[in-house]
């Protein structure tokens, strides 16, 4: 563990001059932190001409609690490392990478100031033509190209080697799975939702479930997870996304990072019914939600499969059978940590805005209370349901 933050904004400021390559020489530069997050210090670093940098940098504890919970800073290498194996297969979809500096624990990369954050541009109901493309050709191109039905075994196991992750892992491992099933003191509880808290906590067959996810996550080492796939890593515009904030990655089931940002999609359309706004136009984004759902999934999937018809090296793998098996696999885990992401961002640490901007707190326990239920059926049904569609129509059941 290393003090390594930097000592003031001109400090910052030699930094990017130094390592990005993108400003004049001589240029004016001026400094602002802008992280809103909760782990690291963020930067935005900007000349009068309006080039700009973003850096990134990792204490060995978190940002907002201090020293009292320490935290690897191997995490800022990983974070810079899988944002460069991600861009070697969607460079269009991710910040660039200008300069990862070991000894400062600080990343220099491309400032995607122009996006705005997934989470509050679909609660501004807002229209994005392109995010559901571009958010399976993410996942479905990183995905694949880390598992192994691409990669030889020798350098699969050397890539798991160096994603070990365990400080980032743990905080999963507890937020996901372990925290909202029990009366945990991390929790954050709508007191109008308790008792249906309180009924979760006792569902023993909901916890068995649980707990083949989290074994899942703990050792099915499919491929090169993002790890923290929600809408808040996800940068938007009209014309492109880009995805952010890989901090948490290491090699998981491939679900995780699918179902992770579905379970936002969801998370949203539960809170859309509560937001301001006609009944029509609550309606309307719902149905709009629903449809991208449908075609991320479609296109995940369309792609993922061309992949191992086109890429696959390992002849074994490369049936047709067993891609249809692995995909139907796949698409269970995806709905069933959807469910689980749902759950915790509802009775956990960590809500969203979606549901917390309902003022009114009786209305947003009614879409927490959806969320729950929904939720819960996601998880229990998984491996029953078998197709997008089916998973729409039991959120439209619900």
């Amino acid at each position: 563990m290393t003090d390594c933050k930097f000592a003031n904004d001109a400090d910052v400021i030699a930094f990017a001059r130094d390592h990005s390559g993108v400003f004049q020489a001589g240029a004016n530069l001026g400094v602002e932190e802008i992280g809103d997050g909760n782990i690291n210090f963020v930067y935005r670093v900007f000349a009068d001409d309006g080039t700009s940098v973003i850096i990134k940098q990792a204490l060995h504890y978190i940002r907002i609690i201090g020293e009292g919970w320490p935290l690897s800073q191997d995490r800022i290498r990983i974070e810079a490392e899988a944002l460069m194996q991600e861009a070697e297969y969607c460079p269009d979809l991710v910040p660039r990478v200008y300069h990862f500096d070991a000894n400062r624990s600080a990343i220099v990369m491309e400032d995607i100031g122009a996006h705005e954050n997934l989470r509050h541009a679909l609660i501004a109901r807002a229209d994005l033509p392109v995010l559901a493309e571009q958010l399976g050709r993410f996942t479905a191109d990183t995905l694949f190209h880390t598992s192994d039905l691409y990669l030889d075994a020798h350098r699969k196991k050397a890539l798991v080697a160096r994603f070990i992750n365990p400080d980032l892992c743990k905080i999963t491992e507890d937020l996901f799975f372990l925290d909202p099933y029990c009366d945990h003191e991390r929790n954050n509880v709508n007191p109008l939702l308790w008792g249906e808290a309180e009924a979760l906590w006792h569902d023993a067959p909901l916890k068995l479930e649980v707990a083949r996810l989290k074994y899942r996550f703990l050792t099915c080492a499919q491929a090169l997870l993002h790890g923290d796939l929600h809408s808040g890593s996800v940068f938007v515009c009209t014309q492109g996304t880009k995805v952010i904030d890989p901090e948490f990655a290491y090699f998981g089931p491939i679900g995780f990072d699918v179902g992770s940002l579905l379970g936002n999609l969801l998370l949203n359309y539960a809170g859309q019914a509560q937001l301001p706004g006609t009944d029509a136009e609550r309606a309307a984004y719902q149905a709009w939600l629903l449809q991208v759902i449908r075609d991320f999934w479609t296109t995940f999937a369309h792609r993922f499969a061309g992949l191992m018809a086109a890429e696959t090296r390992d002849p074994s793998l490369n049936l047709p059978l067993y891609h249809e098996a692995f995909l139907a696999e796949v698409l269970a885990d995806t709905i069933g940590y959807a469910g689980t992401e749902m759950i915790r961002r509802t009775l956990g640490l960590a809500h969203v805005v979606d549901l917390e901007s309902i003022e009114d707190g009786q209305q947003r326990a009614l879409a927490e209370g959806l969320v729950l239920r929904l939720g819960r059926s996601m998880i229990m049904q998984r491996e029953r349901l078998g197709s997008i569609d089916a998973l729409i129509a039991l959120v439209r059941e619900h």
